[in-house]
């Protein structure tokens, strides 16, 4: 037996989950080896000066995590488990086309992460079945706890988790849309909706646009004009101009929804990042709104996962059906992961990390790239830079191959009329802020006409 007492963080948690992240990180930093018998439960807890049954708790929850096993009679002790590698291969994997989030390196956010496979190691054998199409209980109460984060408090029924928020808009399609029919969006839009609305035939339409996104007025115009079967918004931190639209546009057109009946695929991939961000239109029309909360953007996007919530509990059956035809079903192994991270507050911990990490990284753009014009906004993945005259797209990208920042052309978020010359620059990823502050510096040199450069 060693004679370990832990150090419990400050978290606002439980104190039985302290001690347990406390274990996790011991552990995951060595000074927790295999095979180490923690000290009895009635020792730790005059240590620490705290009851019994919270030393009690705080083992049972280990052992949940597959930290430790306790044997009656002999003590609770750290499970042995073989040295885990990097494999470099995954560390250089990634889509310098996708706009990801600021990956954690805090040693202690990482342990936290860490710890919680030690659930999912401990469940596995029960989490590789074949399982509910839209999450099991537990993982959809998690969700619903999530979400509450939003300002959310839809009835169970119609919660879902779904397997990411690209899959889940191909299954809404599936069911509200056939070969021909028609769906309005922001005039510059994601690219993701494009692709999917493609596949099933159905074309997207874009609707004008001022400094608060989309007008009430040209809306009303646009679904008497086209009919369209649905409305898709990116309303916060929108993809890629960064525009959040606020609470009174919000409102304005949630008002048209509700009058003329039309239904709304609200992707909310970048509402959890902001401190305050608006809440989200399906609060003023709820039974018309596919809301989609995407954990791509706000924990991790190979989870593969989203929480969404269907406009009517009969709306979630057919989502059930949807996905259980396109997909299968959520990977139990990501929601299981993903909802101990909830519990045990990870999750959060992520989130906050990754909206104080952008709004360090985007004023790293402020400074590398004064004198251009761009949008942005301080929780943003990317900015969208409009480039001086005379400056292609087409060049700067040619310019900027082989650099590990992600540049995508306007081409690929035009829905309708001809692109602008602007650029998605990405921020995010596994970049560090110094080369991040380099590679928008040898940009901030390519965003110069050649008779400027010296």
């Amino acid at each position: 037996m060693i004679d370990w007492v832990p150090q419990l963080a400050e978290t606002g948690k439980p104190r039985y989950l302290a001690i347990a992240d406390a274990i996790a990180q011991d552990i995951q930093q060595g000074r927790l080896g295999g095979g180490d018998r923690l000290p009895p439960q009635r020792r730790l807890a005059a240590s620490l000066g705290l009851d019994f049954t919270t030393v009690s708790r705080a083992y049972a929850e280990a052992q949940t995590r597959g930290l430790v096993t306790s044997h009656v009679g002999r003590g609770t002790f750290v499970t042995a488990r073989p040295t885990a590698t990097a494999d470099p291969e995954r560390k250089r994997a990634g889509d310098l086309s996708m706009n990801m989030p600021p990956e954690p390196a805090d040693p202690d956010l990482v342990a936290r992460m860490q710890a919680g496979l030690g659930y999912v190691s401990a469940n596995l054998v029960d989490l590789l079945r074949y399982q509910s199409p839209v999450g099991a209980e537990r993982d959809r109460v998690a969700a619903s706890s999530w979400l509450s984060l939003r300002g959310m408090a839809p009835s169970m029924e119609r919660i879902a988790v779904t397997p990411g928020a690209h899959a889940t808009m191909a299954a809404i399609l599936s069911i509200i849309t056939r070969p021909g029919d028609r769906i309005l969006c922001e005039r510059v839009s994601y690219p993701g909706i494009r692709n999917i609305a493609a596949r099933f035939g159905v074309t997207l339409i874009g609707v004008e646009m001022d400094a608060q996104g989309v007008t009430p007025e040209a809306l009303r115009a646009a679904i008497a004009l086209h009919k369209p079967k649905a409305l898709y918004l990116n309303p916060t931190l929108q993809n890629p101009t960064t525009l959040t639209i606020p609470v009174e546009r919000r409102l304005a057109l949630a008002e048209v929804l509700n009058a003329t009946g039309l239904t709304l695929i609200e992707d909310d991939a970048y509402g959890f990042i902001p401190a305050k961000a608006p809440t989200p239109i399906a609060l003023a029309a709820p039974d018309l709104t596919w809301h989609i909360g995407g954990l791509a953007k706000c924990i991790g996007a190979g989870l593969r996962l989203a929480f969404t919530i269907a406009p009517s509990p009969r709306c979630a059956i057919r989502l059930s059906q949807a996905i259980r035809a396109l997909s299968v079903m959520p990977s139990p192994l990501a929601a299981a992961l993903t909802t101990q991270w909830i519990e045990d507050g990870t999750a959060d911990g992520i989130r906050r990390f990754i909206r104080a990490e952008s709004a360090a990284r985007q004023e790293i753009a402020r400074e590398a790239l004064t004198g251009f014009a761009f949008e942005a906004s301080e929780n943003a993945f990317n900015v969208w830079l409009t480039l001086p005259p005379g400056v292609g797209r087409a060049d700067v990208v040619v310019k900027m191959a082989g650099r590990p920042l992600g540049l995508i052309p306007s081409d690929a978020f035009t829905v309708d009329g001809p692109a602008e010359e602007k650029l998605r620059v990405s921020l995010g990823g596994r970049i560090s802020r110094e080369d991040l502050r380099d590679n928008l510096m040898f940009l901030h040199q390519a965003l110069l006409p050649s008779e400027f450069i010296g």
